[in-house]
């Protein structure tokens, strides 16, 4: 019999994940210091007022263990794009636009050509997003830093701060049963879960593959596919709120669809019901190959660790929903509905033909 494959067996350990966020609390005392007014907390962070009509939303992001994959191929120019979507597509949630970005990279050493692959990301990123790289460090920290190849260890952290008009605020409020759910297509892993995927699909750290195979469900190499750059959705989302009310917007990351019960404390007493999905075949091959492994990852655990195929879910008014899809239609963004809002306070998704119940 398989053994179960989660999270946590890949080293992610979800509880303390939790019980550490319950620290952030100390940080409460620090809201007095805001000489310009008021602190809002929103679903997925706090934005805060610079004068009586404005916001900032200030986001610091990094993409984690993905920066593994970029050396396992020697491919260093797209995980800069990936850094920058971990942070914009966070700044977005709140309504605000993204203003400007600055990067801090820390590295085994500062090697020109890989400094400029990595910038070379950053602006790519950047440009996506409509704001400018404004400022950055890069450190060298031999000692604290070690990578998988010679002198190429590096991790990736990307800050943005964006500006929304209070009127315009994405607060997750007044969300009703029957509220449809948009999903924005994702282009594959993007930057969460890696641990997990690492570790099963590739032989460096103990999986099946190595970077340069391509396995039969994928038509190119697997180190490729996985280092596939994270979708940034600035310009849909800043179009689609220029049409619509948007009650509230999700970055399908961390956590994944569990993600979604964070909408809770603005509008008690809803669910979210999922039951349309077209994963990517890196997720069924992931799957399958733990299987091969001799594990077994299930339905449940991929819905809460990854995207499967939708990178950003929109929450809008069912009257709403038309507009809504047009104005995202003419954006070129791959949109759809996912889901609905209900009133059974539990995240409920349907695949394969099989309920489950996200806890």
């Amino acid at each position: 019999m398989p053994t179960n494959y989660t999270y946590d067996d890949a080293g992610v350990n979800r509880k303390q994940r939790a019980e550490s966020k319950k620290q952030l609390g100390i940080l409460q005392e620090t809201y007095a210091q805001n000489i310009f007014g008021s602190i809002l907390k929103l679903p997925y962070g706090n934005i805060f007022q610079v004068d009586q009509n404005q916001y900032l939303d200030l986001v610091i992001e990094g993409v984690g263990t993905k920066v593994l994959i970029a050396q396992l191929i020697k491919k260093y120019d797209t995980i800069g794009i990936d850094a920058v979507a971990m942070a914009v597509n966070d700044v977005i949630r709140s309504g605000a636009k993204p203003l400007a970005i600055a990067d801090n990279i820390h590295a085994q050493e500062s090697n020109p050509d890989l400094v400029k692959d990595w910038l070379t990301g950053v602006a790519k990123g950047a440009i996506m997003s409509g704001c400018p790289v404004t400022g950055g460090e890069i450190g060298d920290v031999a000692e604290i830093i070690k990578g998988i190849n010679k002198n190429a260890g590096f991790d990736m952290v990307i800050s943005s701060v964006g500006t929304v008009d209070k009127k315009d605020i994405i607060t997750g409020e007044n969300i009703n049963s029957g509220d449809p759910i948009i999903g924005l297509a994702s282009s594959g892993l993007h930057s969460n879960g890696i641990t997990l995927a690492r570790k099963i699909l590739f032989k460096q750290w103990g999986g099946k593959f190595e970077p340069t195979d391509i396995p039969d469900s994928l038509d190119r190499e697997i180190g490729l596919e996985a280092l596939e750059p994270t979708k940034i959705y600035v310009k849909p989302l800043l179009k689609l709120a220029s049409k619509v009310k948007i009650k509230a917007a999700v970055h399908i990351t961390g956590d994944a669809y569990t993600k979604f019960n964070n909408l809770t404390h603005a509008s008690p007493g809803i669910g979210f019901r999922f039951d349309h999905f077209h994963p990517q075949p890196i997720f069924t091959l992931m799957q399958r190959t733990a299987a091969e492994l001799g594990y077994c990852i299930s339905d449940e655990e991929m819905f809460k660790t990854f995207n499967m195929g939708w990178g950003f879910g929109i929450i809008v008014d069912r009257t709403d929903l038309d507009a809504a899809m047009a104005a995202l239609y003419q954006t070129g963004v791959e949109a759809d509905v996912i889901g609905e809002i209900t009133d059974k306070q539990v995240v409920e998704v349907i695949y394969n033909d099989k309920q489950m119940i996200l806890t």
